[in-house]
């Protein structure tokens, strides 16, 4: 199993992960809004301003304070690194 850190030490296990998106667009914030409301939001940013939300196959969205194309380039396997930490 393999698992990706989506900023701060947190782990998300790779092949749980369905779709990863920006919390910029207005469907974007309804799913995130929808998934507090429902207890389905994990907030892994650490107060910092979310930046890339991936959404799981078990209908969990999680917040991260790294952009989604670093989270992609951390699953493809590239160095990826914690430099927008």
């Amino acid at each position: 199993m393999k698992f990706i850190n989506v900023g701060f030490n947190n782990m998300v296990a790779a092949e749980r992960i369905v779709a990863l998106i920006g919390p910029e667009s207005a469907p974007a914030k309804r799913l995130i809004q929808d998934a507090k409301d429902t207890g389905r939001a994990i907030d892994c940013t650490s107060g910092r301003r979310t930046r890339g939300v991936i959404i799981t196959d078990s209908d969990h969205i999680i917040l991260s304070a790294i952009q989604a194309e670093t989270i992609a380039a951390r699953i493809a396997g590239e160095a990826g690194g914690d430099a927008d930490e």
